[in-house]
């Protein structure tokens, strides 16, 4: 062979050489980057952590919305839309307003939390227009088997979509002033 084959054959060999190291290191990163990616979205032995809480004003009672609960209900209930937020722990946090036949009121923040079907009272309003923390603040699942089985109605009908939450704050204070269940709003 001569010198100038010798070097261009060389040259191609270190060339290719080079290549097969590069694509093995490309696929060797993105082998690392997928187990990476594939646990950043696994939430199995990842623990949830609520957001600090904090109270909000007393509610307009001119702007509140009712919401329907069940045909033997004992009170009315009805929601606070300016207080109504959904946390980036997956809370939607509200003031609940409750009213007995007799125009007793009841004025309490609370939440609920769609991953796990539980609420969690926070706070009772007072006359003065102050809160009283409560002291039964831990999460409790959600009963739909009672006649005022509010946070049923609100997290079925209203908060949550298998498991998650059903849009932002806006879309479930639209829903509620409009009345109709997020089945009744996909049925449009």
């Amino acid at each position: 062979m001569n010198e100038v084959n010798m070097t261009m054959n060389h040259t191609w060999r270190r060339g290719a050489t080079i290549a097969v190291a590069a694509v093995a290191l490309l696929a060797h990163a993105g082998a690392h980057a997928q187990a990476n990616f594939d646990e950043e979205f696994d939430d199995t032995g990842k623990t949830w952590q609520e957001i600090s809480v904090k109270l909000p004003k007393v509610p307009d009672m001119a702007t509140l919305l009712p919401f329907d609960v069940s045909a033997t209900a004992t009170q009315t209930f009805s929601i606070a839309p300016e207080t109504l937020s959904v946390g980036a722990d997956g809370v939607v946090r509200y003031v609940m307003v409750a009213q007995s036949s007799s125009g007793a009121l009841n004025i309490s923040y609370e939440g609920v939390r769609c991953a796990s079907l539980e609420k969690k009272l926070y706070a009772f309003g007072r006359p003065d227009g102050s809160w009283s923390r409560s002291r039964k603040d831990a999460w409790e699942p959600i009963s739909g088997n009672s006649a005022n089985r509010r946070h049923a109605a609100l997290a079925q009908d209203y908060f949550c979509d298998g498991g998650t939450v059903a849009g932002k704050a806006g879309d479930i204070i639209a829903r509620l002033k409009s009345g109709k269940s997020i089945i009744q709003h996909l049925a449009q």
